[in-house]
């Protein structure tokens, strides 16, 4: 019982001292992709912000894509680009607390 105890007051040091710079080093990253066979391609940075949005001028030009098309492609680029960077931060959560989870939501830290 006093070991996991331990290793939590252990886990809460850590994660004091590399909790920001975690989070500095997500918030420098950027995780792009793309929809319509690489047609549109977003790209967000660590905090899910959209940083770039890339439109191939051959896309605006097909006669038959209209602005709907054109929307859900935009929404499904961002969307992928957003779970990326999700995934990252998940991953390093488990990394910084070493898999264990933490209580209460904590693991909402990241934002």
């Amino acid at each position: 019982m006093f070991g996991d105890i331990g290793r939590l007051m252990k886990m809460a040091g850590e994660m004091k001292t590399k909790l920001p710079e975690m989070r500095q080093k997500l918030a420098e990253s950027e995780y792009t992709a793309g929809a319509g066979g690489g047609a549109v391609s977003a790209t967000v940075n660590g905090k899910m912000q959209l940083t770039d949005l890339r439109i191939e001028a051959e896309l605006l030009a097909d006669e038959n894509v209209d602005a709907e098309m054109l929307a859900e492609l935009v929404m499904a680029a961002v969307s992928a680009a957003q779970q990326q960077a999700a995934d990252a931060a998940a991953e390093a959560m488990q990394e910084l607390t070493g898999g264990m989870e933490l209580p209460g939501g904590l693991d909402g830290l990241m934002q």
